[in-house]
């Protein structure tokens, strides 16, 4: 059991390691800053199933660092949530399979709103629909799952996770944002003590 364990870890890992690295990250992390920090926008992420769970994780972690962020359900979106989509917001869609139909018809429903919004798209296959519409597309390498039925998004998610972070820490950096900034947006549990502090002995 221990070797199974440190095995799935090491799979796990070494897709993290593999994931491409190319210029499309600085790109990206163009974009959502232009749409947010100057056309004051907000990034609009939205993802189904395991996805949708990073794109949600994603969109909360940009709003705690200073680059305002929503999470937008697909299936919500057809039913009214499309509206709290506006003129100068950013789309970052994930999709593991770059075929899901509920975000494919997500575009379609924003352009129908008049709205020519950019698209950012995190997906394991860049070559797929959705990655066709990106104006942006980061791949995750396809990594393979470690699920022993080559099924369940684990490995996958891993990465998606792991790109998310990515551009996060990169908007805090281009934005110089504060341990100050954060205490504001986040007064509350161990990490709103710890801000304070932090920004209290920096005299931020």
């Amino acid at each position: 059991m221990i070797n199974e364990v440190r095995n799935i870890f090491e799979a796990e890992a070494n897709a993290v390691l593999n994931i491409p690295v190319s210029d499309n990250f600085s790109k990206a992390c163009d974009l959502i800053y232009e749409a947010v920090h100057v056309n004051k926008g907000k990034v609009v992420a939205s993802g189904m199933g395991k996805a949708g769970q990073i794109a949600l994780n994603i969109a909360t972690t940009f709003s705690a660092t200073g680059t305002p962020a929503v999470f937008l359900h697909p299936s919500d979106a057809q039913h009214g949530d499309l509206g709290v989509i506006q003129q100068n917001d950013i789309l970052l869609l994930v999709s593991n399979s770059g075929k899901t139909l509920e975000i494919i018809e997500l575009c379609d429903l924003t352009k129908n709103l008049g709205y020519n919004l950019k698209i950012i798209v995190i997906t394991g296959n860049p070559d797929s629909d959705l990655g066709n519409l990106a104006d942006i597309t980061i791949s995750t390498g396809h990594p393979q799952e470690v699920c022993p039925l080559g099924l369940t998004p684990t490995t996958s998610t891993t990465v998606m996770t792991v790109i998310g972070d990515a551009l996060v820490v990169i908007l805090m950096k281009r934005i110089g944002f504060t341990a100050a900034q954060y205490a504001k947006r986040h007064h509350g549990g161990y990490l709103g003590v710890k801000s304070r502090h932090a920004a209290q002995n920096n005299n931020l």
